[in-house]
């Protein structure tokens, strides 16, 4: 969405280009099949301010946090702390540009709201003529890309909960009979129970108890960060470039919540107060941005490069620090569904629509959705596909950043070989 490309337009000037029929036929019904249950969204349903703060902070603040001190000992202390803030504000003007073109798009077609593929679509479709042709093709891989990312945040959240309560029982206990794959079969039920709300404005109190719960462990772990002397075992301010890829790929990771952005700011009762210097958008952001820093800077500080992939295992087995997992299991349950709430706004809307499911009664309706909601809560239980997404998402950011250090390694080398004397 960096590159989207919105052209000048008159007062009242027509929405389609010249030199096409201005028939509403796919326009209007690719917008009016996207926004008609939004349209019919009262206003009583809608999320308070602090309830999308809420889900804006718990849609980016989730397992990544706890992987910043590993990630900065993949870059050293001076590069790691400071690549943190400088990814964040990047982040957070692509999450801009995304809103102002939605709501540039959306006045231009003169309906309500855009969602994500929406946007890139209609970007697309009134952009130059040369592009026009790729309106469709843009809006599927958007959807794709989204749908693979949120699949990917739900397995891994699924898996962190799954293995904290097999940890914390193992630590306690000494032993369990119930494997970490056991306890994901344990949780599945609950999972689908859970992901069968419907509503954002029903799920903002979880979030808010998510967001409590991580903050009063963060707060925990702070004080065993500052408890004691910290490691010596320190890598150099700058790593070596070789794991450079490992760094990227956490951090960027972590800054996980672009694809709830526009969900969240079309539920809201006052949508305008999402932008803006002082908007929802840019505190929640500030927030995130200054967490993730001072846990990655700490963390390391702390336990250098002996730290775990999570910060919560580099803990000593102690009550408290059993109680931190806990904690943190608990918060990362509560916020599956709103991760999972992407997909399933992308994937129904298309299967009512192709099945024409609009014929049936709406507890027909109803049944179908939730028995698609139990269904991605089951295909992201599965161990086999969890490991396949997060073997090819690990292999897609480290072939990206791999291609591009080992080209400038190369070229160094060649560079300095030719600048010897003969």
């Amino acid at each position: 969405m960096n590159n989207v490309v919105l052209p000048s337009y008159d007062e009242g000037a027509p929405l389609v280009p010249r030199d096409r029929d201005p028939q509403p036929s796919r326009l209007g019904n690719v917008v009016e099949s996207e926004l008609q249950s939004e349209q019919q969204t009262t206003h009583a349903q809608r999320t308070s301010n602090f309830a999308t703060l809420m889900h804006l902070l718990k849609g980016n603040i989730g397992t990544g946090i706890l992987a910043m001190p590993n990630a900065v000992s993949n870059a050293g202390l001076l590069v790691g702390t400071v690549g943190i803030p400088i990814l964040g504000i990047i982040c957070v003007h692509c999450m801009h540009l995304l809103v102002i073109s939605s709501k540039t798009l959306a006045r231009k077609l003169g309906c309500t709201s855009l969602d994500y593929s929406s946007t890139a679509e209609q970007a697309f479709r009134l952009g130059p003529a040369r592009v026009q042709r790729f309106a469709s093709f843009a809006r599927f891989c958007v959807n794709t890309m989204l749908m693979l990312t949120q699949f990917g945040f739900c397995c891994v959240y699924f898996l962190f909960v799954s293995t904290s309560l097999y940890e914390v029982v193992k630590n306690l206990s000494g032993s369990t009979p119930i494997s970490a794959h056991g306890y994901m079969g344990i949780l599945l039920p609950l999972m689908m129970l859970f992901n069968f709300i419907r509503s954002l404005r029903t799920l903002s109190p979880f979030s808010s108890i998510a967001n409590v719960l991580q903050s009063s462990g963060l707060i925990m772990v702070f004080y065993y960060l500052f408890r004691g002397s910290h490691s010596g075992n320190l890598s150099p301010y700058v790593a070596p470039i070789k794991k450079l890829p490992l760094y990227f790929g956490t951090a960027m990771y972590a800054f996980e919540g672009i694809g709830v952005v526009l969900p969240l700011e079309n539920a809201m009762a006052t949508p305008d107060d999402f932008g803006g210097l002082n908007g929802v958008l840019n505190t929640g952001m500030v927030i995130v941005a200054c967490l993730y820093t001072a846990v990655g800077f700490y963390g390391y500080l702390k336990y250098g490069d002996d730290v775990k992939p999570s910060i919560t295992f580099s803990l000593p087995l102690e009550s408290v620090s059993e109680l931190i997992r806990l904690m943190f299991a608990l918060a990362i349950f509560l916020s599956y569904a709103l991760q999972l709430y992407v997909p399933i706004s992308i994937i129904w809307p298309f299967l009512k629509k192709k099945f024409s499911l609009e014929r049936f009664s709406s507890r027909d309706q109803l049944i179908f959705e939730l028995l698609l909601r139990a269904f991605l809560v089951l295909i992201t239980c599965k161990r086999k596909l969890r490991l396949i997404i997060v073997k090819d998402a690990f292999i897609m950011v480290f072939g990206i950043f791999g291609s591009i250090i080992g080209t400038y390694t190369v070229i160094k080398e060649i560079v300095e070989a030719m600048s010897k004397p003969s």
